[in-house]
């Protein structure tokens, strides 16, 4: 999942769009670069969750990219996601796995050691860590230091994604060497410009 050293990891937010096209923002960010694509929806329909995560699908397949499914295991399964993004809260690594298969990927969100180890040891294929800085898009988030993000990646051998309002303005605050990926939500999909803005997000990651 994690071809280069730094991948670019974009996570959904229709919201965001402010009436655009779903699925022709979302594909202008895969002609950008963008290889791993994180269906997360908070607020619409079941029925309409699993329609966009079908359509999804297809759209990745067609630009050779991952595609996670947030939280909705039952939808990962009826659109044959790549795999499933879970929370503290949800439904467990072992439980993913007993209903997805081996194969497919499970990503945990943490924001301290501990939980890192624990995702780690339940089998997790990677974790997502922050926030990195404050952030309107998720409800509740905590953000982390600098130190703890270092600290949890010498602590864990599965590759780690940074997340949580992190922009091109402020993504030299983060240590890249701590990181194998960058996620990202409004920061691509709140601009005008989604691929040029994709492309110079590419760029910045190498």
């Amino acid at each position: 999942m994690f071809q280069k050293n730094k991948e670019l990891y974009l996570v959904t937010d229709s919201k965001i769009l402010e009436g655009r096209i779903f699925l022709s923002c979302i594909e202008a960010a895969l002609r950008g670069g963008v290889k791993i694509v994180q269906l997360r929806e908070k607020h619409c329909s079941g029925r309409e969750f699993l329609e966009k995560a079908i359509a999804l699908r297809e759209l990745t397949r067609k630009y050779d990219a991952h595609f996670i499914v947030n939280d909705r295991v039952d939808i990962a399964q009826l659109a044959d996601a790549d795999g499933v993004h879970i929370g503290q809260s949800d439904i467990t690594v072992a439980g993913v796995h007993q209903l997805m298969g081996k194969d497919k990927i499970i990503g945990v969100s943490v924001n301290d050691v501990e939980k890192a180890l624990q995702a780690q040891r339940e089998g997790a294929d990677y974790i997502g860590v922050g926030a990195m800085f404050p952030t309107t898009t998720k409800d509740n988030a905590r953000t982390i230091d600098m130190q703890m993000l270092q600290s949890i990646k010498e602590a864990i051998d599965i590759p780690l994604v940074a997340i949580g309002g992190i922009k091109l303005h402020n993504i030299d605050q983060i240590n890249l060497e701590h990181v194998n990926g960058i996620a990202v939500v409004s920061a691509i999909l709140g601009v005008e410009d989604i691929y040029g803005e994709t492309k110079k997000w590419i760029q910045r990651l190498g």
